[in-house]
């Protein structure tokens, strides 16, 4: 089994149809993570507050730069992720095919590395993953 993250992406139109029927898209959106849970594959699932309300962190400079949202320029905003455990990344893609979302949102497929892909070498990796495993994270 591996892990995939259906990250949610929208634009400032297809958010704006979402929110004109929100009673809807949040049925579908209960009765989407009801399937994945009887099927064994959601991990998690979580919605993000709004990008006005977030910042960035630039690192494009010689000191990191923070500025406050909303983004202007941003075509695509994060909305919200699933994070699902399964066989492949077809299983991951066919799940995706289904998430319930507004007209022009688009959902972006990604594997989660493995710990065996990480170098372990690093000693904060390694303080990392020894902590995982006592709390139960892993």
């Amino acid at each position: 089994m591996s892990k995939y993250l259906l990250i949610m992406r929208g634009t400032d139109e297809s958010n704006a149809a979402m929110m004109a029927d929100i009673d809807e898209m949040m049925a579908r959106t209960r009765q989407f993570i009801e399937e994945m849970i009887k099927a064994g594959v959601l991990l998690e699932a979580e919605g993000l507050d709004d990008p006005g309300q977030g910042v960035v962190v630039d690192f494009g400079g010689e000191a990191p730069v923070v500025t406050d949202g909303p983004y202007g320029e941003t075509k695509e905003l994060f909305g919200g992720f699933f994070l699902l455990d399964v066989a492949s990344k077809q299983e991951a893609v066919e799940w995706a095919t289904r998430v319930p979302a507004a007209p022009g949102s688009k959902i972006e497929v990604r594997r989660v590395a493995g710990s065996d892909e990480v170098p372990q070498d690093n000693g904060t990796f390694v303080k990392e993953g020894a902590r995982r495993e006592t709390s139960g994270q892993i």
